[in-house]
């Protein structure tokens, strides 16, 4: 008779260590959740500044990023009297974005000229945490990869053509950083992936100095200037018609 194999224990979600309904959790109520998609700007916003986004009252607001800071998930800043919330690192950003374009649309309920101006302003071009997303982000994307200097297969990578091209137009990679040159991020409004990584943040940083982009009002909202459009167009061989108006 064979001998008994050691039994095998049986893993349950109970047994691996991690608690992934915890985070679950922070992100299953709307008001955390409406404040998280706001922190995709990249900036750090007051408790205040978020309160009135969510339209809830300060207080509220307080418990609710209080959870959100001691659940991992964003980080403060304390200056003076206010206090400054953002977005815990690139990890959640794109924890947050890859859940925007997954999640389902709610009906739309009537918009302020207002309102629909800044949604379309959004879509346009926008920043993502520190990089460039919506049809901007794509265009350039779209560019980068038809030109050679970045790759998807069989893996996200700067190619060397891309390295010495950014050289060559002084847009400078940080020397030393734990972060991937290049990652695949989902853009919510293009339902395509969209450059993020340490390329995607050195072009959108070298476009923001430029004055290539400039940002519209406080928001993540963008505009592309008349400089931009010649440059992203020279630079990166980006067709005029993919360049959002």
């Amino acid at each position: 008779m064979a001998a008994d194999r050691p039994s095998r224990p049986d893993r349950t979600h109970h047994d691996v260590g991690v608690d992934l309904a915890a985070v679950a959790r922070l992100l299953a109520e709307d008001t955390r959740a409406d404040m998280c998609l706001a922190l995709l700007d990249g900036r750090a916003w007051t408790a205040r500044e978020l309160a009135r986004h969510a339209g809830v009252a300060p207080s509220t607001a307080t418990e609710h990023l209080n959870l959100l800071v001691s659940g991992g998930l964003l980080a403060e800043e304390r200056h003076g009297r206010h206090r400054y919330l953002r977005l815990a690192g690139p990890k959640v950003t794109a924890l947050i974005e890859s859940l925007a374009e997954l999640a389902p649309r709610r009906p739309t309920r009537p918009a302020s000229l207002g309102a629909t101006g800044r949604a379309r302003a959004l879509a346009r071009a926008r920043l993502c945490y520190d990089h460039l997303a919506g049809t901007l982000g794509l265009a350039v994307t779209d560019a980068l990869v038809a030109g050679g200097l970045i790759t998807w297969e069989p893996e996200p990578r700067l190619t060397p053509a891309g390295a010495a091209h950014l050289t060559e137009h002084g847009i400078a990679l940080p020397a030393t950083t734990r972060r991937p040159p290049v990652r695949s991020c989902l853009d919510w409004t293009e339902r395509r992936p969209h450059l993020g990584g340490a390329v995607g943040a050195a072009i959108c940083s070298h476009a923001l100095d430029a004055g290539w982009v400039t940002r519209i009002g406080t928001g993540r909202a963008l505009a592309l200037t008349e400089p931009g459009r010649q440059a992203f167009h020279n630079c990166f061989h980006v067709p005029e018609d993919r360049l959002p108006t």
